[in-house]
């Protein structure tokens, strides 16, 4: 199993930022590292991303959790759970402050041979996290 994640403090309300990680991202992806996103990010929807990681590859994924302003997780893979890629994104009010995490698991039998082919994602995890910042901060 491979995990990758990042965390940030951000000075704004998690209504803040959750409207920023679910409207800005949905309208404006390219400062979060993301190139275009097909559909809407609500429970159980389906969408199609494409990232700056790999800009030729549309991933398809699910929205397995929408719950503002708190949680959103995006999961994609192989059938069969064979390769499975979650991505959960976490916002923790702390006064008129908010933490945003942002982790990725990697999971499924043939999650050992995948994850060799995938590169460091720390990059662009802290990239997107901090356009989150820049944008809940301009938007308080």
């Amino acid at each position: 199993m491979k995990i990758c994640s990042t965390s940030i403090e951000i000075s704004a309300t998690a209504d803040k930022v959750w409207s920023a990680l679910t409207r800005d991202l949905q309208h404006d992806p390219v400062p979060f590292g993301i190139l275009k996103i097909e559909g809407t990010l609500s429970l159980n929807s389906r969408i199609r991303l494409w990232s700056e990681v790999d800009p030729k590859r549309a991933f398809r994924l699910r929205v397995k959790a929408f719950q503002a302003p708190g949680k959103m997780v995006w999961q994609g893979g192989m059938p069969l759970g064979l390769f499975t890629g979650t991505r959960t994104f976490s916002l923790s009010a702390i006064g008129d402050k908010t933490v945003f995490e942002m982790e990725e698991v990697y999971s499924g039998v043939l999650s050992n041979l995948i994850v060799k082919t995938v590169p460091d994602l720390t990059p662009s995890f802290e990239k997107f996290a901090n356009a989150l910042k820049e944008r809940a901060e301009r938007n308080e």
